[in-house]
């Protein structure tokens, strides 16, 4: 299988059950020479470090305190280009440990522009190369795709396999996909940027021997591997198409009950299944690691109107997510395509929670949903501190919530302790436009069993008088369920 040829150079050795030591490279490019040069002077003494400890394998932690603390003229510098390089590093590193890895070393490459061979120079490749066998690391991560010549470049210059931040996000997606869509989805996408690196990758990819016997038409092993895998990626969307189709068709069933769908988007670990939860009461997978949730998750849920709504938890976006994937998931984004309104779930105690938001929106806008209502909810308000906390309650209530546009006020939440929920809910029920909200008085004789029935689990009830055999109510509930006791209404109403 030609998946099985691409999860041969995945993050994590599962069948070994030895978790995989990497070193991760950041790679900086627009930055003027003088930062690379104090970048290469901090990266030569973090290697130091790391040398004296090869022998002694340190936890994630420890490597993640011995190599952030780079040069501060070059976090000015880039601080003053708008880049973020701590960041980047940060999340990159949080990305190896939900593929199961461990960090051996991180470097930062500084350059003003990619190196066609390479990416990062020669030097730069000679230098990880050392701290890679200093450290014993099984493979190094690059945080940038690679073309398929500095693909092949690397590997034939370092002493261990070499990915690229598409290459692990996928691993990554792989060993999360639970149910038979989501991994067809992760197969396309694994397949689809495959496809064009397949060019030159070692001795497997040689062209068939010459000599007698073997001369006539044939193919190279290259092109034997490339149908192969385009065959596959055919079949893999006759699959997903059939997916879709069951998919419109339980859509249209829902449609026939007017049930609007909402939900959650947002950027990856930023709480949107433990809120889902916490909403919900379901007990769907809840995780600190990256990209838990693949597969789309519905639940109803009841709205302090008696309205009733699907509540979908969707699969968290990244920066510089890979197209391959958002293409590939298209058939699970269907649901935020399809969603009445958004509710864009935010981290709170983030400090880059700014442009995690424009990340969120860029995908959005590449599926055509920006436009959508949305309510914007930061969520982990239990982690801020008491000053943090109030000024941000402070702001969220006294700018306007539900209102429907999009960027219409916030809603402040924690998802774990369930503070700001039933503002949740509340922003939901204004937001929400079909079936609207309607007051009305009926009259409804008391051996109506049903109809009353009805009305107390659909409707709120404001105000109940008893007139003889009559139940006289004042009311306020869905216009659909109203429409249904039109025979009870008082006249003039």
């Amino acid at each position: 299988m030609a998946s099985e040829a691409y999860r041969n150079g995945s993050a994590a050795t599962y069948g070994s059950g030895r978790v995989e030591r990497a070193v991760l490279v950041g790679v900086d490019l627009g930055v003027r020479s003088r930062d690379n040069r104090a970048s290469v002077m901090a990266a030569r003494a973090q290697s130091v470090c790391l040398d004296s400890a090869a022998n002694e394998p340190a936890p994630p932690s420890s490597a993640t305190r011995t190599s952030t603390h780079p040069q501060r003229s070059v976090d000015a510098a880039r601080e003053a280009q708008g880049l973020d390089a701590e960041a980047s590093l940060a999340e990159f590193r949080e990305l190896l440990l939900s593929a199961g890895g461990q960090v051996a070393a991180e470097l930062m490459q500084r350059r003003p522009r990619p190196d066609p061979a390479t990416l990062i120079g020669s030097g730069k490749v000679e230098e990880i190369a050392a701290v890679a066998a200093a450290t014993n690391a099984d493979l190094v991560l690059f945080d940038h795709d690679l073309t398929a010549t500095q693909l092949r470049n690397l590997e034939a210059a370092l002493p261990c396999r070499v990915l690229d931040r598409t290459q692990l996000i996928l691993d990554i997606f792989a060993r999360h996909a639970r149910t038979r869509e989501g991994q067809l989805q992760v197969e396309l996408a694994q397949l689809e940027y495959m496809l064009p690196r397949l060019t030159g990758r070692g001795k497997a990819m040689s062209q068939l021997g010459g000599g007698i016997g073997t001369r006539g038409p044939g193919e190279t092993q290259l092109e034997t591997d490339r149908r192969r895998i385009q065959r596959r990626i055919d079949q893999l969307k006759r699959d997903l198409e059939a997916v879709r189709r069951v998919r419109r068709q339980q859509r249209q069933r829902r449609e026939a009950v007017p049930v609007p769908t909402v939900a959650l988007v947002g950027y990856t670990n930023a709480g949107k299944s433990t809120l889902f939860n916490t909403v919900t009461g379901a007990q769907v997978l809840e995780s600190s690691r990256m990209f838990a949730t693949l597969d789309p998750k519905l639940r109803a849920i009841e709205l302090p109107s008696r309205r009733r709504v699907l509540l979908s938890d969707t699969v968290g976006f990244i920066r510089n997510l890979p197209h391959t994937l958002v293409t590939s998931f298209r058939a699970t984004l269907e649901e935020v395509e399809q969603a009445e309104v958004l509710i864009h779930v935010r981290d709170a105690a983030s400090s880059y929670g700014d442009e995690q938001k424009a990340q969120v929106e860029k995908v959005l806008d590449e599926l055509e949903s920006l436009s959508k209502p949305r309510i914007e909810v930061l969520n982990k308000i239990d982690l801020l501190g008491e000053e943090e906390r109030a000024a941000l309650l402070s702001r969220t209530k006294s700018g306007p919530k539900g209102e429907g546009a999009p960027g219409a006020g916030a809603v402040a939440v924690s998802a774990l302790t369930g503070e700001g929920v039933d503002d949740l809910l509340a922003a939901i029920d204004a937001a929400l436009h079909s079936d609207p909200v309607m007051e009305a008085e009926l009259r409804v004789p008391q051996h109506e069993g049903a109809a009353l029935a009805a009305i107390e689990a659909g409707m709120v009830v404001h105000a109940r008088e008893y007139e003889g055999n009559v139940v006289r109510l004042t009311v306020s509930g869905p216009a659909s369920l109203v429409g249904r006791m039109r025979r009870f209404r008082v006249r003039g109403e």
